[in-house]
């Protein structure tokens, strides 16, 4: 545990370090844009359920806890009706409910009419957990796609989403890669510093 602990930490030195120049927003035009990344993905003050999640989950590493309080944030900001979770994190879901406590949470898209935050692991599962759940989605949707660099096939499933006609600004955190489905917004793909 320690070990995988300390190649995490010296890898997210050299993954941060890489992408210094994409720091809080530098660089992005868009104010939309802009206001996610900087109050949304790289949000620095403890948000009210921090410490109580930590405390009931006290076994997440450091990357699942970061991950899993992006989506609190990501929930938190859209305010989403249905939220289809596909990842088998078991902290994930709390951390989920406390980003918008009257959303519900399911674990396949058929269980839900609308799909207003979809998250799923990069693997065969995520793949077919997107195909079902993005003919649920609205403009107003978004997409959470975790582990975007684990594999070879994962960074393909992430750069076949970033392309779907169907998807619109796409936000590459390194751990993880964040999609709209707003397309009357301009097709960009931004690389983040998370």
């Amino acid at each position: 545990m320690i070990v995988s602990e300390s190649i995490y930490i010296l890898k997210e030195a050299l993954v941060w370090l890489s992408r210094i120049g994409r720091c809080r927003g530098f660089g992005v035009q868009s104010p939309t844009d802009y206001s996610f990344i900087r109050y949304v993905v790289n949000e620095h003050y403890p948000y009210y359920a921090y410490a109580d999640l930590a405390a009931r989950h006290p076994a997440d590493g450091r990357l699942q806890r970061k991950l899993g309080r992006l989506c609190m944030r990501i929930a938190n900001f859209l305010q989403p009706s249905v939220i289809v979770n596909g990842c088998v994190s078991d902290s994930l879901p709390d951390y989920l409910r406390a980003g918008c406590r009257r959303a519900a949470v399911r674990s396949d898209a058929a269980d839900a009419d609308t799909a207003d935050l979809i998250v799923v692991p990069a693997t065969a599962g995520g793949e077919r957990l997107f195909a079902d759940a993005v003919g649920k989605t609205t403009g107003r949707s978004v997409l959470v796609v975790t582990g975007i660099k684990d594999s070879r096939a994962a960074r393909r499933f992430w750069r076949a989403v970033a392309a779907d006609r169907r998807v619109g600004v796409t936000f590459d955190l390194y751990y993880a890669g964040v999609a709209f489905f707003d397309t009357k917004r301009y097709k960009h793909n931004y690389i983040v510093n998370f």
